[in-house]
C-alpha cells in the first residue's frame, strides 16, 4: 500500500503544507480513503478509531477537489461539538497554508452569530459547522447550500445520537445529488439507519486496521473500590502521575463540577469543561490544557470531543460509561500518534460483572489493579495536606504583634522538630476524623449499546 502522500494522489501544494507540519507518512485510514475520495464518486462510510487521522483522510482530498474559481459553498463538514469543529477548522487551515485561494469558514455555536453572517458574505468554499448553528443560519437565510457537492459527517455516531433533528433539517436543505462522506469510530444501529436513509444505495465501506488503530498502545485497567474510598483512591492515582497530563470523565455536569472543586481544594493543576459552561470559559480551559498550563481535565463525554492532544498519558473513567461506543471515544483520547497510554476505570463491586461484556464487545482485555493500601492512602492524604500548606498564601491581615506571639511558642524548635510535631498533630486529627462518604449514583445493572 502507498506510504507517501504523493503516491496517494495528493498535490504538491498540500504535500508542502504537510511537510511543514512534519506529517510525512499517511495512516492506514488515510491510505485507504484518500485515493477513493479523489478518484471515485460514490458515497463513503469510513470506520476508524479515534486518533487515526480521520481529519486528514477527508480534509486533504476535499481541499484538492475544490475549484477555487467557483465561489459557491461546495462542502459542508459537520461536527457534533464546537471543540471538534474548531479543531477540524484549524487542521484544514494548516493544510491549505500553501493553497491560499481555498476559503474555509468555521460556523460553530457558542460565539456571536453576526460575525459569522458577515463572513458568509465573502467567498467561502468549505464550511465547518456544528448542526445547531448551521440550522440557525439556514433559518435566518444567511447561508446558501444549493450548490453543496460534498457533505462530511465527522464523529457521526455521536452526531446522530444527540443531534438527529438538526441533522435532518440540514440534509433536507442540500442537493440530493451531493456526495456524502461519513466518518465514525463505531457502527451502532443509528449509523446504519442513517446510511440507509440518507446515503446512496451503492456506498463504499472502508475500515482502518481496527486491531491496531484505536486500542493500540492502551493499557486498559480497572480498580474496585467502596463508594467512600473513590475520591481518595483517585487522588492517590493522580499524585502518582504528577507532571503528566490526563482526562477524567464523569457522567454528569454536576459530577464534573464537584470533582473539579475537590481537585482544586487539593491543589491539583486542573480545569473542567461541560456543556453548560460559556464558550469563552471552555475555550480558555481547553487552551490551558493544550498548552500544558494545566495537567488534568475533568470533562463530560460530549464536551471532550475534538480534543487532540498527543501528550495525554492517561484517561480515568470516574464513572463507567453507559455505552461501549462511549468507552471507545474516552480511551481514544490517550495513546495518540503512536504513544502509549493508560485507561483506568474506577468501579464499585456491583459493576465488575460488566467488564467481561466490554471486553467481548470491544475486543480488548482489562487488567485488574488493586487499590492502594490504607497506609499508602493515609500517607498520600498527608502529603496532599502538606502541599496545601505549602501553597497557601500568607495572610497579610495578621498583625505583627500576634505573629510574634505565635513565633515565641515555636522559637526554641528546630525546623525538623517543628515538622515532626505538626505532622504528628495532623495524623492524630485524621485518625479520629469520621470519613465523609461521597454520594455516588447507583450503578445500572446492564449498559446497553445505544
Amino acid at each position: 500500500m502507498p506510504n507517501t502522500f504523493s503516491a496517494l494522489g495528493i498535490n504538491s501544494q498540500l504535500q508542502q503544507s504537510l511537510a511543514e507540519l512534519n506529517i510525512t507518512v499517511p495512516t492506514d485510514i488515510q491510505q485507504k480513503t484518500i485515493p477513493i475520495i479523489l478518484t471515485q464518486t460514490k458515497d463513503v462510510v469510513a470506520l476508524a478509531k479515534t486518533g487515526s487521522g480521520k481529519t486528514a483522510a477527508f480534509g486533504l482530498p476535499l481541499v484538492q477537489l475544490i475549484d477555487p474559481k467557483n465561489t459557491n459553498i461546495k462542502a459542508i463538514i459537520l461536527a457534533p461539538t464546537r471543540e471538534l469543529g474548531q479543531q477540524i477548522h484549524v487542521n484544514l487551515v494548516s493544510f491549505t497554508s500553501n493553497s491560499p485561494e481555498i476559503c474555509i469558514a468555521s460556523l460553530c455555536g457558542g460565539i456571536p452569530i453576526k460575525p459569522q453572517i458577515e463572513r458568509l458574505k465573502n467567498t467561502t468554499h468549505i464550511v465547518v459547522a456544528t448542526p445547531g448553528r448551521l440550522v440557525d443560519l439556514i433559518n435566518r437565510n444567511a447561508i446558501d447550500l444549493k450548490n453543496v457537492a460534498y457533505l462530511i459527517l465527522d464523529e457521526a455516531d455521536e452526531m446522530v445520537t444527540a443531534l438527529k433533528t438538526d441533522l435532518d433539517s440540514i440534509i433536507a436543505e442540500i442537493p440530493k445529488g451531493r456526495r456524502t462522506l461519513l466518518f465514525t469510530a463505531t457502527m451502532p444501529g443509528t449509523i446504519k439507519q442513517l446510511v440507509q436513509n440518507y446515503m446512496s444505495k451503492h456506498v463504499l465501506h472502508i475500515e482502518a486496521d481496527m486491531e491496531t488503530m484505536g486500542h493500540q498502545g492502551i493499557d486498559h485497567q480497572f480498580m474496585v473500590v467502596e463508594p467512600i474510598e473513590k475520591l481518595e483512591v483517585l487522588l492517590h492515582f493522580l499524585s502518582s502521575k504528577e507532571g503528566e497530563r490526563g482526562i477524567i470523565f464523569c457522567k454528569t455536569k454536576a459530577a464534573v463540577n464537584k470533582l473539579a472543586k475537590n481537585l482544586a481544594i487539593n491543589k491539583f493543576s486542573s480545569g473542567a469543561i461541560h456543556g453548560s459552561l460559556t464558550q469563552p470559559i471552555r475555550d480558555r480551559v481547553m487552551g490551558q490544557f493544550r498548552d500544558g498550563h494545566i495537567d488534568i481535565l475533568v470533562a463530560t463525554d460530549l464536551a471532550a470531543r475534538g480534543l487532540d492532544v498527543k501528550e495525554i498519558s492517561y484517561v480515568i473513567n470516574y464513572h463507567l460509561p453507559d455505552t461501549y461506543e462511549t468507552y471507545v471515544h474516552r480511551s481514544g483520547r490517550t495513546a495518540r500518534a503512536g504513544a502509549a497510554g493508560l485507561s483506568v476505570t474506577i468501579l464499585q463491586q456491583e459493576e465488575v460483572f460488566e467488564i467481561p461484556e466490554f471486553e467481548e464487545e470491544l475486543g480488548i482485555v482489562f487488567t485488574e489493579t488493586k487499590k492502594p493500601s490504607a497506609q499508602s492512602t493515609e500517607e498520600n492524604n498527608t502529603l496532599l495536606w502538606a502541599k496545601k500548606i505549602f501553597k497557601t498564601k500568607p495572610n497579610r491581615t495578621i498583625s505583627e504583634e500576634f505573629k510574634d506571639k505565635i513565633s515565641t511558642v515555636f522559637h526554641h524548635l528546630t525546623k525538623e522538630e517543628l515538622v515532626d510535631k505538626i505532622l504528628a498533630h495532623q495524623l492524630a486529627q485524621t485518625a479520629v476524623a469520621a470519613p465523609k462518604a461521597e454520594t455516588e449514583s447507583k450503578p445500572t445493572k446492564k449498559k446497553k449499546k445505544k
